[in-house]
């Protein structure tokens, strides 16, 4: 077992990549006596989906209550054979958002981006795990890299495993009642509160969603950064933050604060890529210093400020997962934990990491960006009245 650290009663263990997370997410699978919730958005048909769909299906032909909620479009290409098995097994299966009409434009592309982009799970409610790590090989064959893509999970036990756990539970009740509705059943509406009260100012679970939390995980950030005095480390792999989150990184900037990004360096969906780069110019004149990860793909979605708080989740930093995905972060106030975290990725930007400078390449490429933010800013204002620029 990795260093585990003790807060308020908890104990954290950071986990990076698929070598740490599925060993241990699977034998706590095998060690769960009474309910298991998984939560993805990829739910892939490789290796690591067999191994993983392997002890759900062991746990619940012992008897353990095993609930798996899908994102329709991230796992759409789950053959509905992996789907039926897992069914036989007695483990419940739901998808969130499956049924995408083409044929009305805007409604379509407003349930396209407003997904579920969580992955949680939550065992016997003491034990439970949220990050950015799907159910997917995290060295897929396609991609031509020999390393896994970098990504974290956080290991969770204690009380803030059972609010995880009701968490949880409170989306699986949404989706049954969704279902059952489209299918013109009537049962009774969930109750709305669906995230247990922060009270704990040193760890908590921040989702977000379309009702009541639509900008709980954006409002962390921003208090985080503001009250920064010394250092913030962002690793991020979808990075786009609206006026407010880039005015809050460039003021830490300008009052002395060191402020590291580390962003995506390969290409893996280019609109958002280079929509990216269309922001490289205002923050690097304010002082801010970006790296880009080269060795692999970078899919973590990371924090950590002055080596005491630290969140670790699903959420990236743009519009599509502050203003219109189902996400999910555990937001730490610890200084062993987030120490580990910032060495860990320091580490990272030394040996894997190259630092951008003030030039971004040729005019094609400056174009290129401008109208990749363009596209971005487009769909995102389709489906949100928000001002986000």
């Amino acid at each position: 077992m990795k260093d585990t650290h003790q807060v308020s009663g908890n104990f954290l263990t950071l986990l990076e990549g698929g070598a740490e997370y599925f060993p241990q997410l699977c034998a706590d699978i095998d060690a769960a006596q009474q309910s298991i919730y998984l939560e993805t958005y990829i739910f892939a048909a490789d290796q690591t989906g067999r191994v993983v769909t392997d002890a759900l299906q062991r746990a619940a032909k012992r008897g353990v209550v095993v609930r798996v909620l899908l994102d329709g479009y991230g796992s759409a290409e789950l053959p509905q054979s992996w789907v039926d098995d897992l069914r036989m097994a007695e483990v419940k299966v739901r998808c969130f958002q499956s049924d995408i009409s083409p044929f009305t434009f805007q409604r379509n592309v407003k349930r396209r981006l407003r997904r579920m982009h969580r992955k949680m799970v939550a065992i016997d409610g003491k034990t439970a795990y949220v990050g950015g790590i799907n159910v997917v090989n995290d060295v897929p064959p396609i991609s031509g890299f020999a390393i896994p893509q970098l990504d974290f999970a956080v290991r969770v036990q204690g009380s803030v495993a059972a609010n995880i756990h009701l968490a949880m539970q409170h989306l699986w009740n949404v989706v049954s009642w969704a279902n059952f509705r489209r299918r013109g059943k009537r049962i009774r509406l969930p109750h709305a509160a669906n995230q247990p009260p922060v009270v704990d100012p040193d760890i908590a679970l921040v989702v977000r969603d379309n009702v009541r939390h639509r900008r709980d995980i954006e409002k962390f950030y921003l208090k985080a950064i503001y009250g920064a005095k010394s250092e913030i480390v962002i690793a991020n792999a979808y990075f786009l933050p609206g006026r407010k989150f880039r005015k809050a990184l460039i003021e830490a900037a300008l009052r002395g604060v060191r402020v590291v990004l580390l962003l995506q360096g390969r290409v893996e969906f280019w609109v958002q890529h280079y929509a990216t780069h269309a922001l490289y110019e205002e923050l690097l004149a304010a002082g801010i210093e970006i790296y880009e990860y080269q060795s692999s793909f970078l899919h973590a979605k990371v924090a950590v400020m002055d080596g005491l708080w630290t969140t670790v989740g699903s959420s990236n930093i743009d519009p599509f997962s502050l203003l219109l995905a189902r996400e999910g972060n555990v937001v730490v106030r610890h200084a062993g934990f987030s120490n580990q975290l910032r060495d860990r990725l320091f580490s990272i930007i030394e040996k894997d990491a190259s630092r951008v400078g003030p030039s971004r390449g040729d005019y094609l490429t400056s174009i290129l960006s401008r109208i990749s933010y363009g596209v971005i800013r487009f769909l995102v204002g389709i489906v949100v009245f928000a001002r986000w620029p």
